[in-house]
């Protein structure tokens, strides 16, 4: 009964954000409680107008799967050959993009755990290094955005960015110290006999943060990690561009940022209402029209699940994966949530 309260809430919450991009919430003035933010006929009209910038946003789109393969190897103890990689990464935009749960990441670590005989959690760490990675990244193709032809307008959303970037050295450095202090505590644990737990999952996660201890190993990964986020922020500065907005490709960086901390959290339900109505507020804050706004989320929505989870899907139907495995409660996906919960408990391989 529980979950089936929390998918009621989720849909609800999802539907209400969704709404956003077309509707204003009347909850004080009298009058109908939605009004439209303009006429929903000529604007279904209008769309084919948009489908010029549509087809390079999706090609920019379906290059960051390869990149990021490319990109995970940085994170990586030992060699892990390249087709191997795609396909998990492939498999993880699939059920990110397709299945609800955004539990992309959580599965494609759990797949390179069965294939390649590596702990989870460690497969864990190294999707974790390369996610901060490209936070990282993403401030910093932000902030050189703000010095662009469009950074006055872009100031606005300054107060956003100081706590993006914060958040980004805060993540940064926690990551670092769990990366050198993990193996200390777990071997004062082990010394002290006590919290045995506790120190299997330190080992684990100072095995999966390994790359973290050298300064080299995290330069190198931020450099690998620049590829997805410069093909992702140029494919929303096209479309930015393309609903007309002057200086759009400047600011392709500002919206996935805004994306990026909007859907941060994996498991929460209403992720595609958060994305209509960032992508929304974000078009609109910069300065397109309601009608140019909304086209812009709808969209790049579908160019995005369109390319990650097309390309995804042919990489299911070569690894024989049945998609009823992917859902929640499937197979696979119970098993990924098997390790989740009980791996860090157990004795990390030496």
């Amino acid at each position: 009964m529980g979950r089936v309260l929390l998918a009621v809430v989720g849909l609800v919450v999802s539907v209400v954000l969704l709404s956003t991009a077309f509707f204003r919430w009347n909850l004080k003035a009298p009058g109908p409680l939605l009004q439209p933010r303009f006429p929903l006929g000529a604007f279904v009209r209008e769309l084919p107008g948009h489908l010029l910038w549509l087809l390079p946003f999706v090609l920019l789109q379906a290059s960051i799967i390869p990149l990021r393969a490319v990109q995970w190897q940085s994170t990586l103890r030992r060699r892990v050959p390249f087709r191997e990689r795609y396909h998990l990464v492939a498999i993880g935009a699939f059920v990110h993009n397709a299945l609800p749960g955004k539990l992309g990441d959580i599965l494609r670590s759990f797949l390179l755990s069965r294939t390649e005989r590596i702990p989870f959690l460690r497969c864990l760490g190294t999707v974790a290094v390369c996610k901060l990675m490209e936070f990282a990244a993403l401030m910093l193709l932000v902030s050189v955005s703000l010095l662009g032809p469009f950074g006055a307008t872009l100031t606005r959303f300054e107060g956003q960015l100081k706590v993006a970037v914060s958040l980004c050295v805060g993540l940064v450095a926690l990551v670092v110290l769990l990366a050198h202090w993990s193996t200390p505590l777990a071997e004062s644990l082990h010394q002290r006999h006590r919290l045995p737990r506790v120190e299997a999952f330190l080992h684990h996660v100072s095995d999966g943060l390994g790359t973290a201890r050298s300064t080299r190993g995290m330069a190198r990964v931020f450099v690998f990690s620049v590829g997805p986020v410069l093909a992702s922020a140029l494919a929303y500065g096209l479309a930015l561009h393309g609903i007309g907005i002057s200086g759009g490709l400047f600011a392709g960086a500002v919206v996935l940022g805004a994306i990026s901390l909007g859907q941060a959290l994996p498991g929460v339900p209403a992720g595609m209402g958060l994305y209509y109505f960032v992508t929304s507020w974000a078009a609109r804050g910069l300065g397109a029209s309601p009608e140019d706004a909304a086209a812009f989320a709808t969209l790049t929505h579908l160019g995005t699940v369109l390319s990650q989870a097309g390309v995804g899907a042919i990489s299911v139907h070569v690894r024989k994966i049945r998609i009823r495995d992917l859902r929640k409660g499937g197979s696979l996906a119970r098993e990924a949530a098997h390790h989740v919960a009980h791996e860090s408990v157990e004795p990390a391989p030496p």
